[in-house]
């Protein structure tokens, strides 16, 4: 099998959902489907087709092998996935309804993730062109954060650039005795796409966006982005209204390093079906157009296509692929595609 262009890393978990817009144990059922930010995004790119590996640790039980078999269903590699005793991460959502919001209750203490987060990097970006991680991994304990670290400046080191998500998760970093701002400092550092807006760099940077619009505060995040991280060259974001769980309105900016400003219009999202995973489906079409060397402002439009239309699926998963994410820039509408 040839190599991947490009590595995710981070812990595959199995998500336990309440059926339809039940709170949690309402029936004694639960919906399983296997996910993860970087598995989302390996997968998002595996279905657009890119060459995309999987870097990690998972469960050497049942459940481990159904979270590899589904990630190998969908394209794919997970060479450097290790198997490892232990347990695997989970986590369980009640999805909201009205004005009822969605809640998340993890338990991903002591996974064989978090047990053996190292790997052997030399290995791993054999052949890579980019490396993506998030901000969840360092959030899952110290030897996750420094383990992210190693991964991040590896990859510089050899040449591979680095894509980073924000992805702060709250709950996560305060269930141990964490420094958020110094570990995201280390690890934005080595990026060169930045999926964060002004509310990260508040809490990485403490930076003050004081722009009277949420476009003005990005434009001011970004700046101060640029000006912490020389090595960054993209710094993109969606923006999102809700008027209630199941009616949001999505848009996208991404500003590059030279001042250039891309926008997006903004899309009606209603009736959503499934809102977990858009971010990772919105970076994994960003970075679909980069892999492609599109022009910024169109990989910027893909990826919040692609992100529109992960609402539309459950699971973490965004099962669309390139013709799909098209299909909805052109504009042809809602007839059945016969």
């Amino acid at each position: 099998m040839p190599r991947s262009t490009l590595i995710c890393y981070g812990e595959l978990l199995l998500r336990l959902g309440a059926p339809g817009r039940q709170t949690l144990l309402q029936t004694p059922a639960l919906e399983v489907h296997v996910g993860g930010a970087e598995a989302n995004v390996a997968v998002s790119l595996a279905r657009m087709g890119h060459r995309v590996g999987m870097a990690g640790t998972v469960a050497d039980n049942a459940l481990g092998a159904h979270a590899l078999g589904e990630l190998r269903r969908h394209g794919v590699d997970t060479r450097h996935v290790r198997v490892a005793p232990g347990r695997m991460g989970l986590y369980f959502l009640e999805t909201g309804a009205g004005h009822r919001p969605s809640d998340v209750l993890y338990d991903r203490a002591d996974s064989a993730f978090t047990r053996a987060a190292a790997l052997d990097w030399a290995a791993c970006l054999e052949g890579a062109r980019w490396l993506h991680l998030s901000g969840v991994t360092p959030a899952l304990g110290d030897a996750c954060a420094q383990a992210a670290i190693e991964a991040a400046e590896a990859a510089v080191a050899a040449g591979v650039q680095v894509s980073f998500d924000g992805n702060f998760r709250a709950k996560l970093w305060e269930a141990w005795d964490s420094d958020p701002p110094a570990i995201l400092r280390r690890l934005m550092a080595t990026a060169t796409v930045l999926f964060a807006d002004h509310r990260d760099m508040a809490v990485v940077l403490g930076a003050d966006c004081d722009a009277a619009d949420v476009a003005g505060k990005v434009v001011q995040a970004a700046g101060h982005a640029f000006e912490a991280f020389p090595r960054l060259r993209y710094f993109a974001c969606t923006q999102r209204v809700q008027h209630d769980v199941d009616h949001h309105e999505l848009s996208a900016m991404l500003v590059e390093r030279d001042g250039r400003v891309h926008a997006t219009p903004v899309h009606a999202l209603r009736n959503v079906v499934d809102r977990i995973g858009g971010g990772d489906a919105f970076a994994a079409g960003v970075l679909h157009g980069l892999l492609e060397e599109a022009p910024a402002g169109e990989a910027l439009q893909f990826g919040l296509a692609a992100a529109c239309l992960k609402h539309s699926i459950p699971g973490d998963f965004n099962l669309v692929g390139r013709g799909d994410v098209e299909h909805f820039l052109s504009a042809e509408g809602f007839h059945v595609r016969r």
